[in-house]
């Protein structure tokens, strides 16, 4: 078995046809053809079903995609660690929601900086089932995304907890409380993010505990928008406490929920559990719990710079 067998079997695999197999790998057909026929014909098993113009994996083909992936993974790996330019450290690719890439990965950043540590970081910002998906198709390292979530393939540590708190106009009716209640919500215009975002569902799960569901005025496609229009009087807005910035519109207040159980979400830290972790995988996650820091406070910012233990 071959490694360019490997990846002609992971092309039919991911394309479901051998012609466009062929043409993603640029080599004939029949000679792709002929290379899976010699993989199955080593392993014993058939690994596609012909039907026709697709190609369906079969039980022994399910299996091998999976090792292909992480055998080829840790090659592409290896051979990434071996190019990569000393001069701007090892390279990690990360990804995280749309609540957190804003505020996470300048903190981040800036810690890098700070502590003099050489790491080539690029970043990706979706939602969290695209990101866990590029996780397990090996081209994220690791992924920033909120708990609760269930995937077997994936390594979940939990990185950091935060309080949700509302977001409104200073000119608004409540802005004179000290605290604010879901309850008393319940006749308020809400400005949210899509239907894709975690943090909605998270705030129409807490305003389904409370027997009403939130009247949605504005969908936004970003955090900014939201927080303008919200600024603007047109509604109000649940956000994660880091999401309060220096940089927010002018008017924009924030306001805590009382009682003895606080609205929080979970973000956790995720990486496929099969694949190798490179050494910038390995320093951002160390970074990445620097920056967390130990557990906050109220009165402490959301990320706490700590110092990284002499190497």
């Amino acid at each position: 078995m071959e490694l360019y067998q490997l990846r002609y079997f992971l092309a039919v695999a991911e394309t479901g046809n051998f012609t466009k197999a062929a043409q993603r790998s640029f080599i004939s057909q029949p000679s792709l053809s002929q290379q899976i026929l010699n993989l199955e014909e080593e392993f014993g098993q058939q690994l596609f079903h012909r039907l026709g113009r697709k190609a369906v994996l079969t039980e022994a083909g399910k299996t091998l995609m999976e090792g292909a992936r992480r055998i080829l993974g840790d090659v592409d790996q290896t051979l990434q660690e071996l190019k990569e330019n000393t001069g701007i450290g090892p390279k990690v690719v990360v990804g995280a929601i749309p609540t957190v890439a804003p505020f996470f990965f300048p903190a981040v950043l800036a810690y890098c900086r700070a502590s003099e540590i050489q790491l080539n970081i690029q970043t990706q910002e979706d939602f969290r089932r695209p990101l866990a998906e590029a996780v397990l198709d090996g081209h994220l390292d690791w992924a920033l995304i909120s708990l609760p979530f269930n995937e077997p393939r994936l390594h979940i540590e939990k990185l950091y907890s935060e309080p949700l708190w509302v977001a409104m106009s200073a000119t608004h009716r409540l802005a004179q409380a000290a605290t604010l209640t879901f309850e008393s919500l319940r006749e308020e215009n809400f400005i949210l993010l899509g239907d894709a975002s975690t943090l909605t569902l998270q705030i129409q799960h807490f305003c389904g505990d409370h027997d009403f569901e939130p009247r949605i005025s504005h969908r936004c496609g970003q955090l900014a928008t939201a927080k303008s229009l919200t600024a603007m009087g047109l509604g109000v807005t649940v956000l994660p406490k880091s999401a309060r910035s220096a940089t927010d519109p002018e008017g924009l207040i924030f306001r805590k929920f009382s009682g003895p159980v606080q609205p929080s979400r979970d973000i956790a830290l995720v990486r496929h559990r099969r694949r190798h972790l490179g050494r910038g995988a390995l320093l951002f996650a160390e970074v990445a719990r620097a920056v967390v820091g130990p557990a906050p406070t109220e009165s402490a910012p959301p990320f706490r710079p700590t110092p990284l233990p002499a190497s």
